[in-house]
């Protein structure tokens, strides 16, 4: 482990158990998932855009990667997820949602191999959550300030109801063109009306603090690799540098300057482990001018220096493949 990411329990003690009808509803999720994996640990990309579904077993160490706007619910085992210092843990007593990219740093847990972790992914789009907000139907919530972009909620009914139909459809292929949208739609709405939905409500209202500082992330995505004028970037999106870097840290849990860092880094790995880069060349891809400052921050970041984590990667290659896939997984 890098000295910059802590330490992430491999288990965790087991949740207090479900209300009843939760806990039936929590089964039967199991069995879906168990049936669309057939039992073989992976992923799965379902018929429905945006909906995949994880069977992981044997979970690798923490995985650094990437949070895009999404819902994760857990059937069985568990997940941390570290981002910036704050640390997110849920399971199937909760569930998960993600409103803007965030570099992440996220361990699977299971408690056994034979009970092995099952979770769903289902994508968030920000558009379909505008309309919804601009519905006048929609019941009025108070307006929250910039917030984290990430969350947890307790886990309920009309959440997991929907979510299971959605599951269902995958066994009539023929209904998923025209039910799953309108299931989806639901599954948004309940996010927007449940629990902290005010926090999602802020990445799609138009001209929100929230939603700003999503432009600069999209931005800063595009342009990691070149120098970052925080004044530039604060100008882009209207605000003060002194509003921009409060809100900015609100949303994201670190600097603009932190966040860009993981960027770089976490493309540089890509195109080492997966795109065959050399050292150099990865490093110089992504904006880094001098090697020794991107061996340094790679180490602390990903454990090893970059050559030898290229080489432990050729070594095993299949480990760490299924080790990248417990860190998207929900």
């Amino acid at each position: 482990m890098s000295d910059e990411t802590p330490e992430i329990a491999a288990v965790i003690a087991q949740p207090m158990p479900l209300e009843p009808e939760l806990d039936e509803a929590r089964k039967e999720l199991v069995a879906l998932i168990e049936h669309i994996t057939q039992g073989q640990d992976g992923t799965v990309i379902t018929a429905v855009p945006g909906l995949q579904v994880f069977c992981i077993s044997k979970p690798e160490g923490p995985k650094h990667g990437f949070a895009s706007p999404a819902l994760g619910l857990i059937a069985q085992g568990s997940k941390r997820i570290i981002v910036g210092d704050d640390i997110y843990v849920y399971d199937p007593m909760h569930y998960l949602v993600t409103s803007v990219d965030l570099p992440v740093c996220g361990q699977v847990c299971v408690t056994s191999e034979k009970e092995p972790y099952l979770g769903v992914r289902l994508e968030l789009a920000l558009d379909e959550i505008g309309d919804l907000i601009g519905d006048e139907k929609l019941p009025a919530k108070a307006n929250a300030p910039a917030s984290r972009g990430m969350y947890v909620n307790r886990i309920a009914m009309p959440v997991l109801e929907p979510v299971l139909r959605l599951l269902r459809l995958l066994d009539t292929p023929e209904d998923v063109p025209i039910m799953a949208p309108l299931i989806k739609r639901e599954i948004m709405y309940r996010l927007l009306v449940n629990g902290e939905g005010a926090r999602l409500r802020q990445i799609a209202l138009q001209d929100s603090h929230t939603q700003r500082i999503a432009k600069a992330i999209s931005a800063l995505r595009v342009n990691y690799a070149q120098s970052l004028r925080v004044e530039d970037m604060a100008r882009a999106v209207h605000m003060s540098v002194s509003s921009f870097h409060h809100h900015f840290k609100a949303v994201t849990a670190m600097s603009p300057l932190q966040y860009q860092k993981q960027l770089r880094l976490q493309e540089a790995r890509r195109q080492m482990l997966i795109a065959g880069a050399d050292v150099a060349s990865a490093a110089h891809n992504v904006g880094y001018e001098s090697p020794s400052q991107f061996a340094r921050e790679y180490g602390r970041m990903f454990g090893a220096p970059p050559l030898r984590d290229k080489r432990r990667w050729l070594g095993e290659a299949g480990n760490d493949a299924m080790g990248a896939e417990s860190m998207e997984a929900a």
